[in-house]
């Protein structure tokens, strides 16, 4: 989720939609209603929120998460309190499994008809019946070209002792890192081997040892932009935020392949506004709604007509939109259901080292 993927603290709204608001939910805010948009931090234009309200009468309660997992628990916590969160792959699979989202009816999502085929009938949601995508991208290597000598195409550079000592910036994510680490070995990222797991843990505690890495989420843009570190994992929207603001960075896939995520909009359970959010999952497919939004946030658009208004440099930018050939090697998260508990106590071993 982003992944931007980009998560930031969760703000005085959300404390104030969940507390002081909780019991409200029922009531009518605007004209014609209100939705419940639960989001991560930064991964959106605000700006067309208020376009959506002025459009359509209906109000916004916006709020904010971290992570996929600070959503989960919270949508499991406090039932019926959203109208809309937007989840990545791995976790629409797990609340689909669990009866957590509602079906969508796509006769109030007209706008649908606009998102392109490679990114429906995946996986996670293989009949297109609960989720619309949002936006899609890819993780890899940021790098500072002035510092980094040697050649980026591989992960084996994060272990490179020549840019120890803070010079490099690891994801503050569980599955993330853990992906890059088992991608170096050559495992899945969705591996559920215990000995391949317990080597990709003992990769990243060896990392923390020789390199002493920082583990960052958002905090990672300005870093780069900065000069402030060599090199960085980084979601690809961020890189195409980053590189617009200090232009001599690249990114790279590296060549032993990597993610490839989605995250798409859903309306949880026992939504109380299913309409008014399905009205808002219409108005952000609007081809213009959805340029504007991929201008703003620097992610993947899996909207053809959105896609076909981005500038060419962006269209052509193979960070963004990367070649067949580099994404045949990359993998998607899947939910790991029970195993989960294994990439836990992994994330414990590398965290405790560092």
């Amino acid at each position: 989720m982003k992944k931007s993927k980009i998560l930031g603290a969760i703000t005085l709204i959300s404390l104030l939609t969940l507390g002081l608001f909780s019991g409200c939910i029922n009531q009518k805010i605007g004209a014609n209603g209100t939705v419940y948009f639960y989001n991560c931090g930064d991964y959106i234009d605000e700006d067309l929120l208020s376009k959506f309200e002025n459009e359509t009468g209906i109000h916004v309660e916006y709020s904010t998460y971290d992570t996929n997992e600070i959503m989960y628990q919270k949508l499991k916590s406090t039932p019926g309190s959203y109208d809309l969160v937007i989840p990545s792959d791995y976790m629409i699979q797990k609340m689909i499994n669990e009866n957590m989202v509602e079906k969508l009816d796509f006769n109030n999502i007209p706008n649908y008809k606009y998102i392109d085929n490679p990114y429906k009938n995946l996986s996670y949601d293989a009949n297109n019946e609960y989720s619309v995508p949002y936006m899609w991208g890819t993780i890899g290597i940021i790098y500072n070209p002035d510092i980094v000598t040697d050649k980026v195409d591989s992960w084996d550079i994060l272990w490179n002792e020549k840019y120890n000592n803070k010079q490099v910036i690891m994801f503050d994510s569980m599955r993330d890192s853990l992906a890059i680490s088992l991608k170096k070995l050559g495992y899945s990222i969705n591996s559920t081997n215990p000995d391949e797991i317990n080597k990709a843990t003992q990769e990243l505690v060896k990392q923390n040892e020789i390199m002493d890495p920082l583990y960052y989420v958002d905090e990672v843009k300005d870093k780069m932009i900065n000069d402030e570190a060599a090199l960085a994992t980084v979601w690809s929207g961020d890189a195409t935020h980053i590189k617009l603001e200090n232009p001599k960075l690249e990114y790279v896939i590296p060549k032993e392949g990597s993610n490839k995520w989605f995250d798409a909009m859903v309306i949880p359970k026992d939504s109380k506004n299913k309409k008014e959010a399905e009205a808002l999952i219409n108005f952000l497919c609007d081809p213009e709604n959805a340029e504007q939004n991929v201008d703003y946030i620097g992610f993947s658009t899996p909207n053809k007509e959105a896609f076909n208004m981005l500038d060419d440099d962006l269209k052509n930018d193979k960070g963004a939109y990367p070649t067949k050939e580099t994404l045949d090697k990359c993998d998607t998260f899947i939910d790991l259901g029970e195993n989960l508990k294994l990439y836990d106590d992994a994330w414990m071993k590398v965290k405790t080292s560092n």
